[in-house]
Order: C-alpha cells, then sequence, then structure tokens
C-alpha cells in the first residue's frame, strides 16, 4: 500500500490535482462555515452554474482565456444575487434558483449549438481535477492565496455578520460590505475550483465540509478549523481512491464526505446523548 502511494504522487499530473484540490477545498470549507449558518450554502451551486454559462459563451467565441472571462462574469452574479435578496420580493434560495437553471440552461443551448459538448465543456460541468495543467494552478494558487488572506484579515467581521447581522449593523459594522467580500471570496473559489470539481459538485466542497464539523464542535473558530481539516482529508482521500479503483474524481471526493458526515452524525448523537444523561442525573 505504502508502495502504491509513493508511485501515486510520482506522477505530476497527480501531485497538481492534490496541490489544487486542496486548495480550492480549503477555501470553500473556510466560507462554507459562513454560508451554512447564513442559510445561503446554495450560492456556491447557482454561481457555478452561472460559471458554466459564461466559460460556454467564452468558448462558443474562441476566446483565448475562458477563465478570465468567467470569473469578473461570477463575481458579478454574486453581488447581484445579495442585491437581489436584499431589496426585492425574491429572496435567498429563490434567486439562486432563477439564476442558476437560466445560466446552467444558456451554458448547454450555447455548447450544443456551437463547440457541442466537447471535452473542455464536460470538463466545468462534471470536473477533471486530473487534468489540470501548470496554467490552472498557478492561478488556483493565486486565487487562493487571496482568499485565505481575505478571509483572515477579516475573520472578526465576517464572524460578526454571520452569527448576527442586524447586532453587527447596530454596533457599526458595515454587514453590506462584509457581505460582499464573502460573496466576492465565494465567487473566486466557486469559478477555480469549477475545473476541478465541475459545476454539478462544485457546492459539495462549500456544503459538507461545515455540516460535518458542526455535528461535534461547538463553537465558530473549532468549527471553522474543523471544517478545514475535513475538507483538505476528503479532497486527498477521494484523489487517492479515484486512482486506485479508476471512479470519477469529483465523485469520489463527494462519496468521502458523505461517509465522514455520518460518521460525525453517529458519533456527535452519542456524544448528545451522554451529556444529556449527565445533566439528567
Amino acid at each position: 500500500m505504502f508502495d502504491t502511494i509513493i508511485t501515486m504522487f510520482s506522477y505530476e499530473f497527480f501531485r497538481r490535482a492534490v496541490i489544487g484540490g486542496s486548495l480550492i477545498a480549503l477555501c470553500a470549507a473556510l466560507l462554507g462555515v459562513s454560508l451554512v449558518l447564513k442559510r445561503y450554502s446554495m450560492i456556491g451551486d447557482g454561481l457555478s452554474h452561472v460559471g458554466f454559462g459564461a466559460l460556454a459563451i467564452a468558448a462558443a467565441v474562441n476566446a483565448a482565456a475562458p477563465l478570465e472571462i468567467a470569473i469578473p462574469i461570477v463575481i458579478a452574479a454574486a453581488f447581484f444575487l445579495l442585491r437581489i435578496s436584499e431589496n426585492s420580493k425574491i429572496k435567498g434560495d429563490s434567486a439562486i434558483a432563477i439564476i442558476s437553471t437560466a445560466s446552467l440552461a444558456v451554458g448547454i443551448t450555447v455548447a450544443t449549438m456551437t463547440t457541442g459538448m466537447n471535452t473542455d465543456i464536460n470538463s466545468y460541468l462534471f470536473g477533471s481535477i486530473i487534468a489540470m495543467s501548470q496554467k490552472d494552478i498557478i492561478i488556483c494558487i493565486i486565487l487562493s492565496i487571496i482568499v485565505i488572506i481575505m478571509y483572515i484579515f477579516f475573520y472578526n467581521k465576517i464572524f460578526a455578520v454571520t452569527f448576527d447581522e442586524s447586532f453587527a449593523k447596530a454596533t457599526g459594522t458595515k454587514a453590506n460590505i462584509y457581505n460582499m467580500i464573502i460573496a466576492f471570496l465565494t465567487a473566486l473559489t466557486v469559478t477555480v475550483g469549477m475545473k476541478m470539481m465541475g459545476s454539478l459538485l462544485i457546492s459539495s466542497l462549500i456544503i459538507f465540509p461545515a455540516i460535518t464539523s458542526m455535528r461535534i464542535c461547538k463553537r465558530f473558530k473549532t468549527v471553522v478549523i474543523c471544517s478545514a481539516v475535513i475538507a483538505v482529508l476528503c479532497s486527498v482521500s477521494g484523489l487517492i481512491l479515484s486512482y486506485l479503483y479508476n471512479s470519477p474524481t469529483g465523485a469520489s471526493i463527494v462519496i468521502t464526505n458523505v461517509c465522514l458526515l455520518i460518521i460525525f452524525s453517529i458519533v456527535g448523537n452519542i456524544s448528545d446523548k451522554i451529556n444529556a444523561h449527565k445533566f439528567s442525573k
């Protein structure tokens, strides 16, 4: 088994996949805690579909750098989602569903009528982390550094608007600005992560680690740290499983997240029963 792992890491494509996958999973997990607690976890799914639509259009016009075109479009969509949720009768999940399905429909239509559902389009729809190029890794590293630094720098404000936005506003915190920062960082993470997980599965990186860590951890900081560890662990484990059993990489990562969620849920339930029994005495 040890020899097999050594062999895996001897391949450059596998090392690139581990680096890119771990960084994207880490960023998604950090942001996922706030998004899940704010009941906005499906924003990742909506933005990924916007990204797919933008990439499909970029591919149709033979753009030299489709990812660079998609990033500002997804960021604009993230800001629009926040504004439409705050200032209209269309709230949260409904706004996400409308933009998500419309963008996916546009992307599929454009792709089918122009370049067809070729390898590049399929990689953004279903993910192709093993096919990440050196350029993809460089973009991934740069954007991940931006996300992690900004998250750490604004951590206290993000914590405030996550738990009690009304109180944060009352104390002078400009909650709208920090909501925009969360949306901006999420848009970056989702757009880059689409190459790894595909637009159909990228939201799992945002949702699963946060929910899994909440089964056991109760404090915000411990949930964030636990989510980050879980995300990286599941990313690497999913890659190894995909290599060993020739299974789809994105799906393998999601399955490892599901298994860990089940384990944490069982442990959390047992812990809750033990604590309840202690207090009842």
